[in-house]
């Protein structure tokens, strides 16, 4: 059905195919090899393909692997007007992803199945389209959202992604267009950010949520990213 959420898996019969609608493919395990418009390769966890209506495309995977299928009537600003065909897709989206699987196994029930569609659509709304980034920067990205509490250095970024410093940091910007400590920031802002609109939690236990043990160099951060205090977003 269009404009639903699906769980699938395909098979190593490679197969190719067009339809009338858009749809997008999210690994959930494994990888699936696709052809489409200019990209051949593997989409992994982490990523989305998307196959515009019309857009001949061949296909493959292992059996074993799951993927979350979106099949659109419209796609949603900014895929609609981007050439993008892969993108790495944001760290929300990729933990609403398992909650869906979760959902679309144990359940039937329509409602929420729409209401997953419409949250699902959202998120896609707000997505920034990041090129497909290779699995080792991915990797360190996942790693720095999962410990924004502690200190993060290089050395220990580097060795996750098995380059040495010098290397990661190039590969890290050329990957994402930003510094790590600029993404790193970014990423502790943000959460900090979301802390503060949707919890109780007072400034210090935000900032130490997010890596800060000095109330005022977190205040200092936090007013230069969002141009205000955080004493103003507190609820």
């Amino acid at each position: 059905m269009v404009n639903l959420l699906s769980i699938r898996s395909y098979n190593r019969n490679r197969k190719g195919h067009q339809h009338g609608f858009h749809q997008l493919v999210l690994p959930l395990r494994g990888v699936i090899n696709i052809e489409v418009g200019s990209f051949i390769g593997k989409v992994t966890p982490g990523e989305c393909v998307v196959v515009k209506t019309g857009k001949m495309h061949h296909f493959d995977a292992d059996s074993e692997a799951r993927f979350v299928v979106a099949d659109l009537t419209t796609l949603p600003d900014p895929l609609a007007t981007s050439d993008t065909i892969v993108f790495s897709i944001s760290l929300p989206l990729k933990r609403f992803l398992n909650f869906v699987e979760e959902q679309l196994k144990y359940q039937i029930n329509h409602s929420i199945e729409q209401l997953m569609f419409n949250t699902f659509n959202q998120l896609l709304a707000e997505q920034r389209l990041y090129k497909k980034i290779e699995p080792r920067i991915g990797n360190t990205i996942e790693f720095m959202d999962n410990h924004l509490a502690e200190i993060i250095s290089i050395d220990t970024l580097s060795k996750i992604a098995c380059l040495s410093p010098t290397q990661f940091k190039k590969v890290f910007k050329q990957q994402t267009g930003q510094t790590v400590t600029q993404y790193l920031i970014q990423l502790r802002m943000e959460k900090a950010h979301a802390l503060l609109l949707h919890t109780d939690y007072p400034i210090p236990i935000v900032a130490q949520s997010v890596g800060y043990t000095d109330i005022s160099a977190f205040s200092r951060r936090f007013s230069l990213y969002f141009g205000l205090a955080p004493s103003k977003l507190t609820r």
